[in-house]
Parts: C-alpha cells; sequence; structure tokens
C-alpha cells in the first residue's frame, strides 16, 4: 500500500499538494520527506504524536525521514498559531532541548546506518549572509502573498502585531525545505494544518531555483470529541518525557479516552492494523473499555517500553481491577490477557517517616506535598469539594490530620478525584 494511502486511511492526511504527482514520487523508489520540530523544550508532548508517527510510517513504507529541529528558527521564533511572540531561546537551551527530543524520537524512528536523519537548521541558517540571502533568496518571495497566510494574519492583526524577526520565519522554512532538496533529496514536507503557508513556499522556492516539483502533506489538527487540544488537560500538557508526566498517568491519559475518539485515537496512535481498528467502531460498554486499555498499553509501549507499559497496565489493574482483554478484541496486541496479581510499582510514590505521622499531619499539606494540589489552597478546595481521599475513604475536614492510624500495611494511598493517585510508603517502626 502506497504511504499516501495508509496516511489517509488511518486519519493523518488533510490535504496534499499535487496529488496523482505525489503518489508516483512515492511509488517509485525511496523517497526522503521531512517534518520540523521546535525545540522549545526538553520533551516533545502528545500533541506531537500526529508528526512523529507520520515519520515512523513513512520508515515503516521504506523511505527515509528526517527530524529537522528548528534550532536556527527557534532563535527568531514561529509565528503560526500564535497570538502573541514566541520567548526566543538560548543556543545552550536549543542544544539541551535537542538531545532530550533525538532520545524521544529514537523510539520511534532507527537512526541507525542514516536510515532515519536528525539535522539542526542551525547549521546552515546561522552561516547565511544577509545581503546574498535577500539577493538570491528574499527576491522570490511576494510580501503580498506573504501577509495573506493565516500565520501572518492572526499576528497583524492581535494588539502586539507582527514583528520583523518573525516576519522573517516562512522565508527561512521555505529555505530549510530548499536546502533539504539541495543536500538531501528531499522531495516532501510534511506537517500540521498551521504550516501550509511555509510549506507551499518551501515548494514553490524550490520550482523557482531548480525547476523541480516538491511535495506538501498537510495533517488536521487533531482535537478530542470534546473539542479540547491533543494532550492538554487540567494539570498541563502530557509529556513523552516520564520525568515530567510519569508512565502510569500516561497510561491513564489514554484510558481515559472519550468513546467516541477511541478507534481514531487507535488509527493514529498505534500500529495495530487498521482492519482490526475499524472493528472498534462496533464495540460499546465493557468491549470498548477493552479497546482503551488496549489503546493505554499501545501507546505506552510506544512511548516508554514494554517495562514500563506493563507496569503501568498492572497499576491500574490493582487500582480499579483487572481488566481482562478479551483474545477477540484487537488480537494484534501483545497486551497481557490472563488474570493475574498485579503490583503497582509505577503509582508516583513517596515515603515518609513513622514517626513523623505520629506527630501528625494536616491533609491538606499532604495532599500538595504529593503533587495532587498546586498549592495549599487548592488542597484546602479539593477537600472541601469533597476529592480527596485517604485509602478509599473521603476526607470530610480540611483540618483532618493523617496520622499513622492511617497506614494500611506500611502504605497510605492518597487519590485525588476519580483518576489520581500518590502512594506513601511508611517507614521505620
Amino acid at each position: 500500500m502506497n504511504l499516501i494511502d495508509t496516511l489517509q486511511e488511518r486519519g493523518f492526511v488533510e490535504n496534499t499538494t499535487h496529488d496523482k504527482e505525489i503518489r508516483d514520487c512515492l511509488d517509485t523508489g525511496i523517497a526522503t520527506g521531512y517534518i520540523g520540530f521546535d525545540p522549545t523544550a526538553s520533551s516533545l508532548h502528545v500533541g506531537n504524536l500526529v508528526q512523529i508517527m507520520s515519520l515512523s510510517q513513512m520508515q515503516k513504507h521504506g523511505h527515509r525521514p528526517i527530524a529537522l529541529v528548528g534550532g536556527g528558527t527557534g532563535l527568531v521564533g514561529d509565528p503560526s498559531g500564535k497570538t502573541e511572540m514566541r520567548k526566543l531561546l538560548t543556543e545552550e537551551a536549543i542544544e539541551e532541548n535537542m538531545m532530550g527530543i533525538k532520545k524521544q524520537l529514537a523510539r520511534f524512528l532507527d537512526f541507525n546506518d542514516d536510515k532515519a536523519l536528525m539535522l539542526n537548521n542551525a547549521d546552515w541558517l546561522k552561516q547565511l549572509e544577509y545581503i546574498p540571502f535577500l539577493r538570491d533568496i528574499g527576491k522570490h518571495f511576494s510580501v503580498n502573498r506573504m501577509i495573506k497566510a493565516d500565520s501572518y494574519k492572526t499576528r497583524i492583526d492581535s494588539e502586539e502585531g507582527l514583528n520583523f524577526i518573525e516576519f522573517n520565519y516562512m522565508i527561512l522554512q521555505a529555505y530549510d525545505f530548499l536546502k533539504l532538496f539541495e543536500d538531501h533529496q528531499c522531495m516532501v514536507q510534511m506537517g500540521g494544518s498551521d504550516q501550509w503557508g511555509n510549506i507551499v513556499a518551501g515548494i514553490e522556492l524550490i520550482r523557482r531555483k531548480h525547476q523541480k516539483t516538491a511535495f506538501g502533506i498537510i495533517s488536521p489538527l487533531i482535537t478530542t470529541s470534546s473539542g479540547a487540544k491533543m494532550g492538554k488537560t487540567a494539570q498541563g500538557a502530557i509529556w513523552l518525557d516520564p520525568e515530567k508526566t510519569s508512565p502510569y498517568d500516561y497510561f491513564q491519559y489514554w484510558i481515559n479516552t472519550d468513546d467516541r475518539d477511541v478507534a481514531r485515537f487507535m488509527a493514529l496512535f498505534t500500529f495495530l492494523p487498521f482492519g482490526e481498528v475499524k472493528a472498534i467502531k462496533k464495540l460499546d460498554g465493557a468491549d470498548l473499555n477493552s479497546a482503551k486499555t488496549v489503546l493505554a498499553f499501545e501507546t505506552t509501549l510506544l512511548v516508554h517500553g514494554r517495562d514500563e507499559a506493563m507496569k503501568a497496565y498492572n497499576a491500574a489493574s490493582n487500582m480499579f481491577g483487572n481488566r481482562v482483554v478479551p483474545k477477540n478484541i484487537l488480537p494484534s496486541s501483545e497486551i497481557h490477557r490472563e488474570v493475574f496479581d498485579f503490583e503497582d510499582a509505577s503509582v508516583p510514590s513517596s515515603t515518609i517517616a513513622i514517626d513523623t505521622l505520629k506527630k501528625g499531619i494536616p491533609a491538606f499539606k499532604i495532599f500538595q506535598s504529593a503533587g495532587l494540589a498546586d498549592s495549599g489552597g487548592a488542597s484546602r478546595r479539593l477537600i472541601e469539594q469533597g476529592g480527596a481521599y485517604i485509602n478509599g475513604r473521603r476526607v470530610e475536614a480540611i483540618d483532618y490530620m493523617i496520622t499513622d492510624k492511617d497506614i494500611d500495611n506500611m502504605e497510605i494511598l492518597l487519590r485525588s478525584g476519580k483518576k489520581r493517585f500518590h502512594k506513601l510508603k511508611v517507614e521505620g517502626k
């Protein structure tokens, strides 16, 4: 099956340029395509998964993906989808962030023997000389056309406006595509729908400079059925870095998928056969919950590896009861399908001295220190609203003191709402 067919079937494609030609390009030998990633943090997040999976699907179809980290454009800032100027990063911060990003991408892409490349556009952008760049590249861009791009119009209409540094972003990204075309025979750029104008600009620049046709594949903005942006929760972004979002919390994010999104997310964020994924649309009740368990397991497996996926699965089963997935539901998944005793090693935990508990600690302080509330005030509100639990028992009073009498088998299980847990492991006698 052609890469385009797979991407369209699984929901990755909103639009393409040169529909027939791009299919021919992907059918004749090994093609090279790229996606850019902003090095604005040391970790990617769930919102980046569509682009990561697009590159991985490209490699699985025998092509060569390039993950281009914007070390150069990160010094400028992309105005796309933003109503205010992005914070500009230092070179040191960008270098540190790149190391974290490559480590995460290596779980999805095989970089051995240049089967995939990770490049930094600072390697060529920082060497540009201003006058030659204006003469050789800038002359191919029409200001009238540029300001019609959605990414620019949004900023121009905002209170802060569009500054000159950001105005150059489209030209720099188009130059990236040109450079990758010249140095690596890269014919395809992929990106989100907010990058349409930038991608088309790169295609046009290649046409003007080399009289060759390059191609673009645009993915839709992925939101949940409730309209929320992917990877955004009340607690913040869902990161791929286990230090920022634990594998257990990552697993739980997918377990809590809206019923209406399960089949769609399974198609996008796992590699399970599409025929099995389509069958999910007919499920409901306990069977649909089993499919959610597989979704959580498979997505955690890709990001954190088998051991952490199993720990998270075991921990969730220990908390909420064994979820035995029938063998006929998504049979290609290697998720465990037997009933067995679970350990909850991946539930967030910390230690506390028994002598400290004998003195007593206000419950609101414990919930804050355990990370189940952002502040003392938030912790008090959690208790007031009936959302704080100790060993499954609701905390009824703000001034409740947690003591050694709350210990159960040398542990105290804290819960915030229905889904967030923290285990206090008691030390001492």
